[in-house]
């Protein structure tokens, strides 16, 4: 403990006079309300219909392409019959979609040489669904098809209902995986942490009896409500010429238009 002590008291005068001096340099005290300033290397945009991008170029790994897809809506927006259903429309965009009949998405995706989990994969949060693929660029056809995709899950997800009875077991599956001790002792702190929130009451994996219960019909309505242009992004980040990926982005985003009495949000 003394010798802790006496590095610290050591290290104090170095520590202060750096800290004097970066306050001096800035010329002004620091405010926590401005806002940070954006990345110059970002190319940031937003179309007609409130869909924003950014894109930034990264030759690492070399000849790959990041995309993500990111909807600014999760289980924090269910209504009491949609308890997990965020996460349900997440799975559904892997289940058929207007240019991806059912499996076919997947067995694309296979096709050339990408996997489940490193190269493809979503999540859903209480604020937040995001959709991720990275992309070959060997063959300037397959980021188009990427595009496409991204597009389709933007705006074309099917929820047809015989697809949907298929995915509810692999969803109800999580729920059950996730039972552990954690998740037991999360029952009990979040309506102690988040008293008065939903966020008490909204956890994305949802309830299994609305799980299993839910017709497709509820999924398409909180699609529909959730996934529109304005409450988007497309983010892209790769080995590639970033104004040309910007002008792919302005010609094949989502040609969707927020609907002119949206729900809250």
């Amino acid at each position: 403990m003394k010798m802790l002590r006496s590095r610290a008291l050591a290290l104090f005068p170095f520590t202060a006079a750096m800290l004097l001096f970066a306050t001096g340099a800035a010329g002004q005290a620091f405010d926590p309300t401005d806002r940070i300033p954006p990345d110059p290397s970002v190319i940031a945009g937003a179309l007609d219909n409130g869909l924003r991008y950014f894109v930034q170029e990264n030759d690492q790994p070399e000849n790959r392409a990041e995309l993500r897809l990111v909807v600014n809506a999760g289980s924090i927006l269910e209504g009491e019959d949609q308890l997990g259903l965020a996460h349900f429309v997440e799975h559904m965009a892997f289940n058929g979609t207007l240019n991806f009949e059912k499996q076919t998405l997947v067995d694309y995706l296979d096709s050339i040489g990408m996997q489940f989990g490193p190269d493809i994969n979503a999540y859903t949060s209480f604020d937040e669904t995001v959709y991720m693929l990275q992309v070959p660029m060997d063959d300037p056809e397959m980021l188009a098809t990427a595009f496409q995709i991204l597009e389709d899950w933007a705006q074309d997800v099917l929820f047809d209902p015989k697809e949907v009875d298929k995915e509810r077991g692999v969803v109800i599956e999580e729920w059950r995986g996730g039972r552990g001790a954690q998740a037991r002792m999360q029952d009990k702190q979040f309506p102690i942490m988040f008293e008065g929130s939903l966020y008490a009451e909204r956890l994305p994996i949802g309830k299994p009896d609305i799980l299993e219960t839910a017709p497709a019909e509820r999924l398409r309505s909180f699609y529909a409500d959730w996934y529109r242009p304005n409450l988007m992004a497309i983010v892209a980040v790769g080995d590639f010429d970033g104004r040309e990926i910007e002008a792919t982005i302005r010609e094949q985003s989502p040609g969707c238009v927020a609907p002119p009495n949206p729900v809250r949000g």
